[in-house]
Formats: C-alpha cells, structure tokens, sequence
C-alpha cells in the first residue's frame, strides 16, 4: 500500500476484515467450549479451523499493518523464515483439518448409528494432532529449502508477505528440483485430500436424494454446502498459487488470489458456519441471554 487515498481506504478495509476474523473465529471458539450441546466431533473440528484461521490471519495482517504505519517496507530474514514456515504450517494442517470435517460429515449422513464409534474422541484427538503434525512437517521441509538458495540480486519481493513462489522467483540459482519437490508436496498435501473430500460429498450427495424425510435431507444439504464452500475458495487459492509454473502468471495476480486464502477465508469461516448452523446460533443466543 501506497499512502493515497484509495490505498488508505483498502487498508482499513484489511484492518477491519483481520478483526473481524479474529472476533469471529474466537467467539466461535468460546461458543463450542462453554456450550455443551456443541460438545461433538463436529464442533471440536471446527473449533481446531477457527485457531487455524486466526493464526493463519495474524501471520499475515500485524506485519504488514506495522510496516504501512511506520512507513517501511521491510522484513528480516528470519521473520520471512517464521512467516513462511507459519503459512505452510498453517495451510497443511488445515488441508488436512478439512479432510477429517468431511469424513465427519459423511459418518454422521452416511453412518449415523456408527457414529459414536467411527468418530470418537480418541479419533478426533488423533486426527487433530495428525494435522498439525504432518503440516509442521510440510512447512520445515520447505523453509528449509526456500532459505537455502542463494538471493545475489534483488531482495525485493513483490508481495505484502513472504510466500515461498514468490521468494523463489528471486533465487539466483536453478530452482527446478524444489519446483519438482514442491508439485510432490501439492499432490500429497491438497490433490490428495481434496479427492478423499469430493469423494465423501459424493456419496453424501447420493444419501441426501435418497432420504425419504425432506427435512432431514434438507438439514445434511446445508451444511454439507457450507463445508463445500470453504474447501472450494481455500483448495482453489492455494492450489492455484501452489501448483502453477513458476513462469506462468502475473505476480499481481498471485497478490490477488494470496488475499483469499489468507485474509478472507479466515473471516468467512465463522461467518458460513454461524449463519447457516441452527445449533451454533442457538448457542450464541443461549450465551448472551447468560451474560
């Protein structure tokens, strides 16, 4: 951001947008630990994207509103090293998050006398810890690659934070193998667990049309499709970002799409999981006529 007008404007929209989310995501949060009624498997993973959300959100907006305030344009290598291990991290383990709230879904549609057994606590702990474990795995593997090229030119980064593509186009060095590294890590981390996701909505999908009671089929329907809606615009950004050609594309369009998956869909997640869930409203309702 520039100090113009315009460029004034799109930044308190930043700003309000980064606390909104962090509203939102913490309010959701409190609601499934203080309510009982949302003391399921559902809501625990959904509690596990909302930190997710926050942190991924505060990885990016603190740095990059301290630095339009006090007017600099800077980030030290070691702050790009956490930012970028931070985003992997947080963008891994969220695939993979994702995965587990479809299966989640797809049990209780599918399944739903198996319920308390294919989705006990013991599995949601499991499967929680799976995520955060194979996304720190993701995001050390490759930081260290990243940092480990050589930058002799430019150290100017066209972007409003460090993301390895766009620190890689600065390399000095053939970057062809950690492209190849990279396209492996895309494969593993999002084409995979998106396939296992269309796969459990496909058969979601075909249990719903058979339902014989319209309400219920109405119910599993929606919020299936507000699932739907995060996997579509979080796997589209990043698989977007990720796993196209270094030399294809504008890096004014990977700013762009950047923007989506790390400032948008933080703040859109409370808000889909909120307005469309009749339970989570009715926590929120039950928790403010208490206080």
């Amino acid at each position: 951001f520039n100090h113009t007008q315009i460029h004034l404007f799109l930044f308190a929209m930043v700003l309000m947008i980064f606390i909104t989310s962090l509203m939102g995501n913490t309010l959701m949060i409190i609601l499934i630990h203080v309510d009982p009624q949302l003391h399921m498997p559902m809501y625990f993973l959904l509690s596990q994207l909302s930190f997710m959300d926050m942190m991924l959100v505060s990885t990016i907006v603190p740095k990059m509103a301290a630095n339009y305030l006090r007017d600099t344009r800077s980030i030290s290598p070691t702050g790009c090293g956490v930012q970028i291990f931070l985003l992997l991290t947080l963008g891994g383990s969220e695939c993979f998050l994702l995965t587990a709230m479809s299966y989640d879904r797809y049990v209780a549609v599918c399944q739903p006398l198996c319920y308390p057994i294919l989705m006990s606590q013991k599995l949601c702990l499991l499967v929680t810890s799976g995520s955060w474990l194979l996304g720190g795995i993701d995001g050390l593997m490759q930081v260290g690659a990243t940092l480990s090229f050589p930058y002799c030119h430019s150290r100017e980064i066209n972007h409003f934070f460090c993301e390895a593509p766009s620190l890689v186009r600065l390399a000095c060095a053939d970057t062809t193998i950690f492209e190849f590294f990279m396209y492996v890590c895309c494969i593993l981390m999002l084409l995979i667990p998106l396939s296992l996701i269309l796969a459990s909505y496909s058969l979601i999908l075909a249990a719903v049309l058979c339902m014989r009671s319209a309400g219920a089929g109405k119910k599993a329907f929606k919020t299936c499709s507000s699932h739907l809606v995060v996997v579509g615009l979080f796997y589209g950004t990043i698989m977007f970002i990720y796993m196209r050609p270094k030399s294809n594309g504008s890096e004014d369009h990977d700013k762009v799409v950047s923007v989506f998956y790390t400032i948008f869909t933080p703040v859109l997640n409370p808000l889909i999981y909120s307005v469309r869930n009749k339970e989570v409203k009715g926590a929120l309702r039950r928790w403010l006529e208490r206080h």
